[in-house]
């Protein structure tokens, strides 16, 4: 089968324009098409921004909405799938649980096929730090996966990635590369440097790890995106500023080293309790 060439967008965009990174979406999908790949994946909340505070419940949007729509267009117009995070609203019937009779909302990120298709849509369920959870509601549905290509896609969403039940939950379900956006801030950049080439070892997949980079509000992320493969070796690794790097997911390579690593197979449920 042959490999999935893989790209990561790392950038911030601009902060509540959701029109101007659209148009740096496309230039990235035009680039990253041109050189071969056939998927784009971009940060956390890359449609709308990060630290954009109220205006998450402005820009919110339903997971069918003109930004989905928008970043479907980009997609087939250039042959090539597209994750992408944003805020999802949630549809009426989820909002009776909503604070001050705001609408409820997610923390997601979108899969889009190359044909424009939306194949996946999974909402954030481990939220981090007052400011998430001031203004997102955790998901509650941890393993969502779509193939694309003959791989198994899986998504997570930044300090998701952190717990490793998650990671293993999908390496039990078969994923075969794992996307992260994520908006991985100063001082915990050892979790794009240490963390992810573990995570993917550890259950044998790959890992794509794709961070926003530079000041926004109170924040300052680091970048240092990354894609690892099942052998704890990274594939590309972007430094600190916006750039797009591509690396290879290759399913013959991963079926070799799930041959040769026997975590998974090594494995004693029986022995691993679940205290609250």
């Amino acid at each position: 089968m042959p490999p999935l060439h893989t790209a990561l967008l790392q950038s911030s965009g601009r902060p509540g324009d959701v029109a101007h990174n659209l148009r740096l979406l496309d230039d990235a999908a035009r680039e990253a098409a041109a050189t071969g790949a056939g998927l784009l994946a971009c940060p956390e909340l890359f449609l709308t921004g990060y630290a954009i505070g109220g205006d998450v419940h402005r820009l919110a949007e339903s997971a069918d909405g003109a930004g989905a729509r928008a970043v479907a267009g980009i997609a087939a117009a250039h042959g090539i799938a597209i994750l992408y995070g944003y805020p999802e609203r949630a549809p009426e019937g989820e909002r009776d649980d909503a604070a001050d009779g705001l609408a409820v909302v997610y923390n997601s990120a979108q899969l889009i096929g190359p044909d424009g298709a939306r194949i996946a849509n999974y909402r954030k369920t481990h939220l981090f730090g007052c400011f998430e959870r001031e203004w997102f509601t955790p998901g509650d549905r941890s393993v969502v996966q779509a193939d694309l290509a003959g791989v198994r896609i899986g998504l997570l969403i930044c300090y998701d990635v952190e717990f490793p039940e998650n990671v293993r939950a999908h390496a039990l379900a078969g994923t075969d590369l794992l996307l992260v956006p994520t908006a991985q801030m100063h001082p915990f950049q050892f979790v794009a440097e240490s963390v992810i080439p573990v995570r993917a070892f550890e259950n044998q997949m790959y890992v794509a790890y794709v961070n926003r980079v530079g000041e926004e509000g109170e924040f300052e992320f680091v970048g240092l995106s990354c894609l690892a493969g099942p052998d704890g070796v990274v594939r590309t690794r972007a430094g600190r500023s916006e750039q797009l790097v591509q690396a290879a997911v290759d399913p013959d390579f991963l079926k070799e080293s799930r041959e040769n690593n026997p975590y998974l197979h090594d494995r004693r449920p029986e022995l691993y309790g679940h205290p609250a």
